[in-house]
C-alpha cells in the first residue's frame, strides 16, 4: 500500500438513497452523513481527501421537477441540473464532514467546489447520445418532446421511452489547480459531482455548457491525475471485486494488476453498466501515471486501507 499522501474517494450518487422510502433531503444527509463518517476515518489516519460524487438520481429529480412545472416555470438545461445538484451534494457532504471533524476535536475544514469538466466538442459520444436521463414516458409524449425540444428518445427495455444525452469522455477539470490548493492548504474538498458539469470551448476558447453527462468515476480519475493523487478509492455497493460474479466458482479478489484486470475485461467478468467504468476508470489512471487504486464499500474504507479487505488495483 502506498504511504498516506492524497486520495481521492469517489462516492456514489445512488449511494444517498437507501431504498424507495428513503429519497427525502433529509432521508439523503443522513445516507451521506454516514458515508463521510467512514472518509474521516481516513482523514483520521493521516490522508488528505477529495471526495468526488455521483449525481443521477439528483438530476432525475430536478429534471422530473421541471417536468411538471413546465407550464409555470423555464425549463431547466442539463449542464445547470449537474450544477444544482453539485451545489446540494456538496453542501450536505460539507456540513456532515465538518460536524464531524468538530465531534472529534479535529482542526480540519471542508471545501465544496463547483466543477467544470472540458470535453472535446468533436467527441463521437454527440453523435451517439446512449445515456438514459429523466423520467419514463408514453410514445406520444416523448415523441412530442424529440419534435418540439430536439431531444433524442429511445424505448428502453419496454418500461417505457426516455430521453438519452451523450457520454463524452472527460478531457480536463478546470477547478483541478484550485482542488489542489485548497488540498495543500489542509482543506478536505468536495469536487466534480457527477463526473463534473460538461463544458467544451469554442473557437474563441470560451466555455460553453453542454448537454451531456458524464461518468463521475472517469471525471474523477482525471482529477486524480491532474492533482498527483497518491491514491484513488472508488466506494460502491461491494466490499470487493469478483470475477464469475453471481456464479458456483465466484471468486472475490483482493489484488490485481493493470495486466490482470485488462485480462478479466476481456473475458467478460465486469457488467458493463456497474463493475466495468470503474475498473475502466482505474486503469485511465494508473496508466496515466497513478500510484495505486482500490475498491470497496465505504464502511470498509478504514480496514481496507489497513490492507484488511478490499480489491487494490496496482501496476
Amino acid at each position: 500500500m502506498v504511504k498516506k499522501g492524497v486520495a481521492v474517494v469517489a462516492v456514489g450518487g445512488n449511494s444517498l438513497i437507501k431504498d424507495e422510502k428513503h429519497k427525502s433531503i433529509p432521508d439523503q444527509y443522513e445516507a451521506g452523513r454516514e458515508s463521510m463518517r467512514h472518509i474521516v476515518d481516513m482523514i483520521e489516519q493521516g490522508w488528505e481527501v477529495v471526495v468526488t460524487h455521483g449525481n443521477g438520481p439528483q438530476v432525475g429529480f430536478i429534471l422530473r421537477r421541471s417536468e411538471l412545472s413546465i407550464n409555470e416555470l423555464h425549463p431547466v438545461p442539463l449542464d445547470y441540473c449537474g450544477a444544482d445538484s453539485q451545489g446540494s451534494i456538496g453542501y450536505m457532504f460539507a456540513m456532515a464532514l465538518d460536524n464531524e471533524f468538530k465531534d472529534r476535536g479535529m482542526k480540519k475544514q471542508s471545501a465544496a467546489v463547483v466543477t467544470q469538466t472540458i470535453v472535446d466538442r468533436n467527441d463521437k459520444a454527440f453523435q451517439n447520445p446512449s445515456k438514459p436521463i429523466g423520467s419514463f414516458m408514453d410514445e406520444k409524449t416523448a415523441k412530442e418532446h424529440a419534435a418540439k425540444e430536439g431531444w433524442t428518445v429511445v424505448e428502453d427495455a419496454g418500461r417505457g421511452w426516455r430521453r438519452v444525452v451523450p457520454s463524452p469522455i472527460p478531457q480536463r477539470i478546470v477547478e483541478a489547480d484550485a482542488i489542489k490548493k485548497l488540498i495543500e492548504a489542509g482543506f478536505t474538498v468536495v469536487g466534480v459531482g457527477g463526473g463534473g458539469i460538461p463544458v467544451v470551448e469554442d473557437e474563441s476558447g470560451h466555455l460553453v455548457g453542454v448537454e451531456a453527462v458524464i461518468d463521475k468515476d472517469f471525471g474523477s480519475s482525471v482529477l486524480a491525475n491532474l492533482i498527483d493523487a497518491d491514491l484513488f478509492v472508488i466506494s460502491t455497493a461491494v466490499e470487493k471485486v469478483a470475477i464469475n460474479f453471481n456464479k458456483p466458482d465466484q471468486k472475490w479478489l483482493d489484488r490485481m494488476t493493470v495486466a490482470e484486470a485488462k485480462q478479466y475485461m476481456a473475458e467478460g467478468h465486469f457488467a458493463k453498466g456497474s463493475m466495468l467504468p470503474k475498473i475502466q476508470a482505474i486503469l485511465n489512471y494508473l496508466e496515466h501515471g497513478g500510484k495505486e487504486a482500490l475498491i470497496t464499500n465505504p464502511e470498509n474504507i478504514g480496514r481496507a486501507l489497513k490492507g484488511e479487505t478490499g480489491t487494490w488495483i496496482v501496476r
